[in-house]
């Protein structure tokens, strides 16, 4: 059965156009069932509808019979850490501030697979029971924040870091972190109003953060999403480091045998990693996908060059926070610019094309071709948005141009096929 609502990560959508408080009070309904005693908490990240749609999540819980724990809010790695049957977000991670969403993670703090997913759908319409219960907790940053210390911390003192956490769930716990551990923080994005997540800062927009790190001559900056499980970095120059980079930075420090990426990642980054003798798994675009193939293969490293960073030893899934610390730890004795720099990027050409649908099998096929010729010097990559109507589209090579001619060359190819499909008569 093919999902409705579960995208590439939970349930997410514009709030009161595709995401409404009346499906999540149903989702909640259908999570407490689908649990069996139905114990779920439940975070939030700083989103204005939050309140009313985490409000909705705890009545449809409660509806089922279960019992829905409140902790306010918390960034998404923390409620995977603090769950009980289940853990739920109301977050819509880097989207804009008018999105909202929910994110699932069962009772060891994994997120759920597909077929869970429509096991959940099929409980949506269920008739309610009733006799559950809402609680409030406050304790909860508290303790995730003592658990991160503990595991991942290392003594900070004299390193002068930027932090933007994009007006969200990290705003009041990344600053505060760091102090303990000694840095010098500069923050940003530190003032949600609940209309200003990852607006023009954090995560999906440096460029705050780069001018922060110059104007004051930091060492490095880090960015988190809006809910906290991205993190990217700026060097002492103001230069983007992205999560490729920062795999490349971590992977020999932290001495692992593997890496998970997903087919996004820079093909500068596999040849890094098997110059040093570390293999690499190719996953499709998701985090859950990583987390799926590093437990299939024992490994505990990977993520995504968009920021999800993933460590396994003591947690259980990806963490901006977790992967600032580390970084900071990783570089000690150089900069991040020259640690950086180890790892060669390919140009990379990326675009988005609005698109609704399937993507056309004779589409695909003419992809599939051109990467046959290109046999591993250069490759083109076209695929669905799993959170927004768009078709993703991304050309690789050893340079600039040739990237962008292969970017025009697919670029064609996607129109050619839309025609086609409009000409058909086709969605």
């Amino acid at each position: 059965m093919a999902r409705r609502h579960f995208g590439t990560d939970g349930v997410r959508g514009i709030v009161g156009e595709t995401l409404t408080p009346e499906l999540v009070e149903k989702l909640g309904k259908a999570v407490a069932l689908w649990s069996g005693r139905g114990r779920v908490f439940v975070g939030r990240d700083t989103r204005a509808s939050g309140l009313e749609l985490e409000e909705a999540l705890g009545r449809g819980i409660a509806s089922a019979g279960g019992s829905a724990v409140l902790g306010g809010v918390l960034p998404s790695p923390a409620v995977a850490l603090l769950a009980l049957d289940v853990g739920a977000v109301i977050t819509a991670s880097h989207n804009p501030p008018q999105y909202n969403g929910v994110k699932l993670f069962d009772g060891d703090g994994q997120k759920l697979s597909d077929e869970s997913e429509e096991d959940i759908e099929a409980l949506l319409d269920a008739p309610v029971r009733g006799g559950g219960e809402i609680d409030r907790v406050g304790v909860a940053t508290d303790s995730y924040v003592e658990h991160v210390l503990e595991r991942f911390g290392s003594d900070l003192t004299g390193v002068r870091l930027g932090i933007d956490c994009a007006n969200g769930a990290y705003s009041e716990i990344a600053p505060r972190a760091f102090e303990q551990l000694g840095a010098e923080v500069t923050a940003i994005g530190v003032s949600p109003d609940g209309t200003n997540i990852n607006d023009g800062c954090g995560a999906t927009d440096l460029r705050v953060l780069q001018r922060t790190v110059v104007e004051n001559r930091l060492d490095l900056g880090v960015a988190f999403d809006g809910d906290g499980d991205r993190m990217l970095a700026v060097d002492e120059h103001g230069e983007e480091v992205d999560g490729d980079h920062i795999l490349a930075v971590l992977a020999p420090r932290l001495d692992v045998d593997l890496v998970a990426v997903t087919v996004m990642s820079n093909l500068g980054l596999h040849r890094f990693l098997d110059e040093r003798g570390i293999r690499v798994v190719t996953t499709p675009v998701g985090d859950r996908y990583v987390l799926e193939a590093l437990r299939e293969h024992g490994g505990v490293l990977g993520g995504e060059q968009s920021g999800h960073i993933i460590y396994l030893r003591d947690h259980v899934t990806g963490d901006g926070l977790v992967a600032a610390l580390l970084l900071c730890d990783a570089i000690r004795g150089r900069t991040l610019g020259e640690a950086a720099a180890e790892m060669p990027s390919f140009p990379q050409v990326k675009l988005d094309v609005p698109h609704t649908g399937d993507l056309p099998l004779s589409l695909m096929g003419e992809v599939e071709r051109l990467n046959g010729d290109l046999d591993g010097t250069a490759r083109v990559l076209v695929r669905r948005s799993g959170t927004e109507p768009v078709v993703r589209l991304l050309a690789e090579a050893p340079t600039e141009a040739e990237a962008q001619e292969l970017s025009d060359t697919i670029v064609a190819l996607v129109r050619e096929s839309s025609a086609e499909a409009s000409d058909d008569g086709s969605p």
